[in-house]
Parts: C-alpha cells; sequence; structure tokens
C-alpha cells in the first residue's frame, strides 16, 4: 500500500539540519479528518488526524546487535529486508506509527544503510504533517565532538539529542526496525503516562515457543518494573518466564527529561540502550513500568524465525501478522509495477508479488517477490523467493547464458532465494540429504536449520543439484 498523499520526508546531514518551512505544501483542501486510501479494501478509512499536544516522537533503529540473518545482511540491513512479496521489514515498523498517529519519526541508520535509506526516502517522500517531514532520515556521521560512528543505540541517540531536542516532545518512543507486529502505540502511551512513568517498556504478555533473547522484566502487581535481566549470550528460555517475569521487546517510552539525564550525565559513556541504560535507570529508582502486549511479534533474530515469518503471511489467521487489516494497513513504496502475468500455471497457497512472469509452472506454499521470471515446467515448495530489482531488456539476456530467475524444469523446496540470482534449467535446490548446517558462499550458498539460502546475485548452472 502507497502513503496517502497528506504524509513527506527528509534525509539530513548534521550541517544542513533545521526546521524551515517544508517546500512541499499541503493542499487547503485537506479538512481535519484525514482519509487514508487502502488498496486492500474497497473502502477508505478515517483516520483523525493527531491532536495538536500529542508530543511524541518514535526514534526507528536500522539494524541490531548480533543479528544471525547473514547472508541475507551482507549488502542490506535488517531493516530492509523484504517480507512478504512487495514490503520491507522497516514497512511494519513505520505503518505501526502512521497508525497509531505518530506524527514525527526519526530513523537512524548505520549499518549497509544504502538500501534502507532508498527505501525510506522513496518511500515516505510525500508523508508530512503540517510543515513537518512525518520522516527524517539520520544517517551514521562523524563531527569535531565525535569522530567515530555510532557505536550501539544508546550512543546514536546521545549524539543526535541536538537535533531530537529540537522538535517540541515529551516523550521519545524506541523502536526496532526489523520487528515484525502490530501494535497500537497510543496503548503504550497510555499505559506511560498514566503512570507518570520515567521509562515504560513493552513485554510479552504469555509464553511464546521459542527463545527470546531480548531480556526479562521482574514487575510487581501494579505493574512497576523491579528488576532486569539481560544476558546477550544466553537466550531467555520459556522456563524463565513466570508470573512476575515477562520478555522485553526492546520498545521503549522515555520521558525526554530522563533520556537527556541518563545519556549525558548518569551513563554518558553507555553504547548500548538496552543493556545499559534500561538496568541503569531501573538502579537509579526511576519510576519503570511495563506494558504487556499480546498479539503476533516476531524479532527477527535469525534466518529460520525470518523464514517462518514468510511462511506464516501466506496464511491468513490471528496467530500470522495479517498483510489484509483494513484497520491497521501497510503502506510501502508505490513502485508501479504492471500487474503479474500468469501463463498456465498452477499456483496455491502463496503470495505473489508485482510484475512477475509465470510461466507453465508450479507455484505452492511460497512467497513470490516483485519481477520474478519463473519458467516453464518449474516447481517451486515451501519457499521464499525475493525477486528482481528490475527488469532484464532482450539484447541484456541474450549476452547472459542464465538470465535472472528461475529457469526452465528447475525445482525448489524449503529455500530462501535473494534478489537478482540466476537460477539455470533443471537445477534442484531440494537439500535431499537434510543437510542443517553448510557454508558454501564461494558457490553462492549455505544452508541453516535446513534451510537454502541462496545469496544475493548468485548464479546457478544449469543442471546443478543443492
Amino acid at each position: 500500500m502507497s502513503l496517502p498523499t497528506w504524509l513527506g520526508l527528509k534525509i539530513k546531514s548534521p550541517h544542513e539540519y533545521s526546521y524551515k518551512p517544508s517546500s512541499r505544501l499541503i493542499p487547503s483542501s485537506i479538512p481535519s479528518k484525514l482519509n487514508l486510501p487502502c488498496t486492500n479494501h474497497s473502502e477508505s478509512q478515517n483516520i483523525l488526524c493527531p491532536p495538536t499536544d500529542q508530543n511524541v516522537a518514535a526514534i526507528v533503529f536500522g539494524h541490531g546487535s548480533n543479528s544471525r540473518l547473514y547472508p541475507l545482511t551482507k549488502r542490506r540491513s535488517e531493516a530492509a529486508l523484504p517480507i512478504a512479496g512487495n514490503y520491507r521489514l522497516i514497512d511494519a515498523v513505520i505503518s505501526n506509527c502512521i497508525n497509531s498517529n505518530i506524527k514525527k519519526i526519526y530513523a537512524l541508520t548505520q549499518f549497509n544503510s544504502a538500501s534502507l535509506n532508498s527505501h525510506l526516502s522513496r518511500a515516505y517522500s510525500g508523508a508530512h504533517i503540517g510543515n513537518e517531514a512525518l520522516v527524517d532520515v539520520i544517517a551514521a556521521y562523524q563531527s569535531p565532538e565525535g569522530k567515530g560512528w555510532f557505536q550501539g543505540t544508546a550512543d546514536a541517540i546521545r549524539r543526535c539529542l541536538w537535533v531530537l531536542e529540537e522538535y517540541p516532545i515529551v516523550d521519545f518512543l524506541v523502536l526496532p526496525g526489523y520487528h515484525l507486529y502490530k501494535m497500537d502505540f497510543q496503548e503504550l502511551l497510555k499505559v506511560h503516562c498514566n503512570n507518570k512513568a520515567d521509562m515504560t517498556v513493552a513485554v510479552l504478555s504469555r509464553r511464546t515457543d521459542k527463545d527470546i533473547e531480548l531480556g526479562t522484566f521482574q514487575v510487581n502487581s501494579e505493574n512497576q518494573v523491579i528488576s532486569f535481566k539481560d544476558n546477550p549470550d544466553i537466550r531467555v528460555q520459556n522456563s524463565d518466564i513466570s508470573q512476575d517475569k515477562y520478555a522485553g521487546m526492546d520498545i521503549y517510552v522515555v520521558n525526554k527529561d530522563a533520556m537527556i539525564k541518563l545519556l549525558t550525565e548518569y551513563h554518558p559513556m553507555a553504547n548500548d540502550f538496552r543493556r545499559e541504560v534500561v538496568p541503569g535507570a531501573i538502579s537509579l529508582g526511576m519510576n519503570v513500568y511495563a506494558h504487556k502486549f499480546s498479539g503476533y511479534w516476531e524479532d527477527m533474530r535469525s534466518i529460520e524465525a525470518y523464514y517462518q515469518a514468510n511462511m506464516e503471511s501466506i496464511k491468513n489467521t490471528k496467530k500470522a501478522y495479517s498483510l489484509y487489516d483494513k484497520d491497521s494497513p501497510l503502506y510501502t513504496l508505490p513502485r508501479h509495477l504492471p500487474p503479474t502475468q500468469i501463463t498456465d500455471a498452477a499456483i496455491t497457497d502463496s503470495v505473489i508479488g508485482d510484475g512477475c512472469f509465470l510461466n507453465k509452472c508450479k507455484i505452492r506454499g511460497t512467497v513470490v517477490g516483485m519481477r520474478t521470471r519463473v519458467g516453464d515446467g518449474a516447481i517451486i515448495e515451501d519457499s521464499v523467493i525475493m525477486g528482481s530489482d528490475t527488469y532484464q531488456s532482450g539484447r541484456a539476456e541474450e549476452d547472459i547464458h542464465i538470465p535472472i530467475g528461475i529457469g526452465e524444469g528447475s525445482q525448489i523446496k524449503k529455500a530462501i532465494i535473494d534478489k537478482n540470482v540466476r537460477i539455470g534449467k533443471n537445477v534442484k535446490i531440494l537439500n535431499k540429504e537434510n543437510v542443517l548446517e553448510c557454508n558454501n558462499e564461494a558457490n553462492g550458498y549455505i544452508i541453516t536449520k535446513g534451510i537454502v539460502v541462496i545469496m544475493k546475485g548468485a548464479i546457478i548452472p544449469d543442471g546443478s543439484i543443492l
């Protein structure tokens, strides 16, 4: 879904940052109630314009620490990973902000940020509220005061306080840009306000069927946080979650004055927000409360988690992330691609992106990304095909032995095919030997948890068997 035209984005360097009126003017016909056109249902919805006294700004990070998503993150940040055919992970987080009437978003980027910065600038370039851009991208920078790059989430916020303080806000909403979930942040902000909290943390209200790596919060009967346990080398097991202990989500609301004191006075050398600043606030006796969240949430910390999230997006169930929720639409870059062309193909239980060419193939339980070309007789099952960044011209295809896409007669099962991959004819990517782990980057692929991952731009010759 593309953004409504009433919402804008500017990428700024530290030297050009100022709050001048935008050159993009809001049409005088925009009413006080804003209508967001939705492509996933027939009727538009009404969303109230954020009240003028709503003083909160979101800080979104594009990359996390200890990621196990390599090689998908070899040339892109986690937040830029494609998801569900047409989207990027960052779109889910930005959409949560838009749907929660958060009117100011700062995206702090550093590692492998070219793809993410490009997507944000193109996707949200028309989004303004009044004279202010909805999204500002602040790329990592060096200055006379700080000659190194961002050393972590806490250091990044501290280094950008001179920008963040300019906007008239009371609270910061700190968010990872690479988690997949839907949350009404207004509920989180209401809890924060009602408790007169210095910091409010979002936690999972129930046990999950997987380990959590973002620590546990112990709370009292009034949901005030008593203690926090975080060990980056040990996952939080389900047995560690009890009636008064809850798994963290790395989502925080922090009072502006408390944030400034924590980062400049109490912990001026802290680099990591979760591991240093959060326990520091608790030990200082600040008012720290927990907000319990019961919806779908995936932290995307591994190839297996990324694969499962894509597979779940195919299922339109309450347990999965819904792409079709009219009350909480998912926004992304409008690419203006032609409709997918399907020629005598059998497709079941799958999600198909825009602009694909699917010829006499069989596709089942698969996410097919934009501009994917699948040749005659190919069979694809239980896989994630990311697609292509561009179309190849006819002349280019004549000069290339194996064009971008999946060749005739090839078979793929339980695999992730990154962008711009060239798979030849009669290739079998089936992992028949049930290999759990294998690193074969030299030949363009790895296997992790039994999932075959074909690296971006890899060439798999005709007749290959993986």
